[in-house]
């Protein structure tokens, strides 16, 4: 039989010889992934030993990731804003980058309208929603995306949770209308696709092979959906309510620009930890 660190080691080393940079925190969550426990667990039974079916699931796992599979879709779960979500391939692996627009809507909301009404557009997982949930305990949130598969994964984060008495999911197009009867809002967050059509085929293979393509492609000039949501979703935003958007790199000026020109009285942005812009934020 062997521990715990020992499937460690040689999952790590596995990863290391392949050429997988973060080899040491990918392997804990793998081998944590196989054992069904969390990388805290993982750590501090690592001097225990464990059964052959988990090494042989460390070992699927591993053979999975040097294939080009991120670790997300692998173990079905990934980490946001402090939080455990449900990932799978119907849905965009939450990054570290969108964690600002969180920091962006606890700054616009805390002391000011700790009750507001939010709409996250295009929201995938779920993971800006149930993030806003836990931060902003008095909030209340509408989830929207058009896909139905989405939508699925994102109603279970929100149960697994226990937010469904705050949070509504809707199947809805973020490039058309809202729905009738939806409401108004006082905050509007979106990390829409942007990234340019033509660029797709020139992201990492762990992206481009594995997340939904969908998700990603933002049009020709990758601006397709900001200005789609602006003309379309601006109307249901309260009077001295915010439009809080993801950017890609170097799309903060345009977005700032369309907000200006659709009558918004002003915008900012935030950037993210590698000192990108990454957030615009528009008021009303």
């Amino acid at each position: 039989m062997k521990t715990y660190n020992d499937i460690y080691l040689t999952t790590r080393n596995l990863l290391r010889q392949n050429g997988i940079e973060a080899c040491d925190i990918e392997a804990r969550i793998l081998v944590a992934g196989a054992a069904g426990k969390s990388v805290e667990h993982l750590l501090r039974d690592l001097k225990l030993y464990t059964t052959s079916e988990v090494e042989n699931r460390a070992l699927d796992y591993t053979a999975r990731r040097l294939k080009g599979e991120p670790v997300a879709y692998i173990t079905g779960s990934w980490q946001f804003y402090g939080i455990d979500l449900v990932v799978t391939p119907d849905v965009l692996i939450p990054r570290m980058d969108t964690e600002v627009l969180i920091d962006a809507v606890k700054e616009i909301l805390t002391g000011n309208k700790m009750d507001a009404r939010v709409l996250d557009l295009c929201c995938g997982s779920g993971c800006i929603t149930c993030a806003i949930a836990h931060e902003l305990p008095a909030t209340r949130l509408v989830a929207v995306d058009l896909s139905a598969s989405a939508l699925e994964v994102c109603r279970r984060n929100v149960t697994d949770h226990k937010l469904n008495s705050r949070v509504l999911c809707i199947q809805a197009d973020a490039t058309s209308s809202p729905p009738l009867g939806i409401g108004s809002f006082d905050v509007i967050v979106s990390n829409p696709p942007y990234i340019e059509s033509g660029e797709i085929q020139h992201l990492d293979r762990s992206v481009r092979d594995y997340e939904p393509i969908w998700a990603l492609d933002g049009g020709e000039d990758g601006l397709r959906f900001y200005k789609a949501i602006i003309k379309y979703w601006k109307s249901i935003i309260r009077p001295g309510g915010y439009l809080v958007f993801e950017v890609g790199e170097g799309q903060a000026k345009d977005v700032c620009d369309m907000l200006m020109a659709a009558g918004f009285s002003r915008t900012a942005t935030r950037k993210d930890t590698q000192g990108i812009q990454r957030a615009v934020i528009g008021k009303m």
